[in-house]
């Protein structure tokens, strides 16, 4: 089924089909009116490749790249997602599954329903980070972490947009609360019960007076290097570095936050030059096709994580689904190097890329 898939939206249109209004409202949806939802899709269109021609052998063009140390088949990664078995019974086993059979690291949700040491043994040639929302009971945050770092996990991603949940509408209208029997393991220890939790309850069970200092003990104590996600400015960017982190993640939490704020593709310049080589800089958000993979590049992010896409696919077609998900968007970025003329990532740089033209308000466009 999915191999007559030929591109994300595809995935997406199935995805819908099969969920029902309550989960597929919580993953489709973001904040407040959903402007930084959609602006996250129309801002790589912001950019134009501007490729180069005959200067390099595209004869034998590579996706693969090297991230922390280790290498990737392809410079897209599998963002977070909480709660995946809502989206389909394989859940976030399935999707490490996925991730490892297309060579590519997948980032695992504090909120997953499976533990860290179950997927880490559903898929053990997969590179995989975790996620880690820090919890007011410091001793949840240290067991999660000791965990994912026992099983395996590469390094550990802090998100930290969440000081309280955003306001997700969608969920409010379809009275949208996650069914009996879909446990969630690091909640289950946070309350010390099976009560599922509405959502927003699961929220005010995170530390809301985190900072910068807590970050900085948190990477000297791991033995995996640390990474922040949910950035927006240059200015943290440069905190972030200052306290110890080994990368930053350029992200607005897919719109789900706060809304009205800038989209990724629009930050991502000033937090490359602010970072400034000193620590790795990935980037999120509306990214659904191998040229806005390629856009990012150029712009100097080291990679790109990709959370709905891969979900869409999860969820029309389980661990395989997910897979094509994935080599679609591998396929795409290789067609898109080879026509900019790059060999590899590495190739691209702000050279290939310049800003849209702005649209006149008479254009019929």
């Amino acid at each position: 089924m999915s191999e007559g898939w030929i591109n994300v939206a595809d995935a997406e249109r199935l995805a819908a089909e099969k969920l029902d209004p309550g989960p597929l409202g919580y993953f489709a949806g973001g904040a407040g009116d959903e402007v930084t939802l959609r602006d996250n899709l129309v801002a790589w269109r912001r950019w134009r490749l501007r490729p180069r021609v005959l200067s390099t052998d595209v004869s034998a063009v590579t996706t693969a790249t090297e991230l922390l140390g280790a290498p990737l088949s392809m410079p897209i990664l599998v963002a977070p997602v909480a709660y995946q078995r809502l989206a389909h019974p394989e859940g976030e086993v399935g999707m490490a599954g996925a991730a490892a059979a297309a060579a590519t690291a997948m980032c695992l949700s504090t909120l997953a329903t499976a533990r860290p040491s179950e997927v880490a043994a559903s898929a053990p040639p997969g590179r995989r980070w975790f996620q880690l929302y820090c919890f007011e009971d410091e001793a949840i945050t240290t067991a999660l972490m000791d965990e994912a770092v026992d099983s395996g996990f590469e390094a550990i991603v802090v998100t930290v947009d969440l000081p309280r949940g955003g306001n997700r509408e969608r969920d409010a209208r379809t009275g949208f609360k996650l069914p009996d029997g879909l446990h969630i393991p690091s909640v289950r220890a946070a309350i010390g019960d099976d009560r599922e939790l509405l959502v927003e309850e699961t929220f005010t069970l995170m530390n809301p007076a985190l900072g910068w200092s807590d970050i900085e003990a948190l990477a000297a104590r791991s033995s995996v290097p640390v990474l922040v996600k949910g950035l927006l400015t240059a200015e943290d960017a440069v905190l972030a570095v200052e306290h110890g982190v080994a990368g930053v993640i350029v992200s607005n939490h897919g719109g789900r936050q706060l809304d009205c704020v800038e989209a990724t593709a629009d930050v991502l310049v000033e937090i490359v030059d602010a970072v400034d080589g000193r620590a790795a800089v990935l980037v999120d958000g509306g990214i659904r096709r191998g040229v806005d993979v390629a856009i990012a590049l150029a712009l100097g992010a080291d990679a790109v994580l990709v959370g709905r896409p891969a979900l869409w696919g999860l969820a029309a077609g389980g661990e395989a689904g997910a897979r094509r998900v994935l080599e679609l968007l591998q396929a795409e970025l290789e067609l898109g190097l080879a026509l900019c003329g790059c060999a590899s990532p590495a190739d691209l740089s702000r050279d290939h890329v310049r800003r849209a033209p702005a649209t006149s308000v008479y254009s019929d466009q």
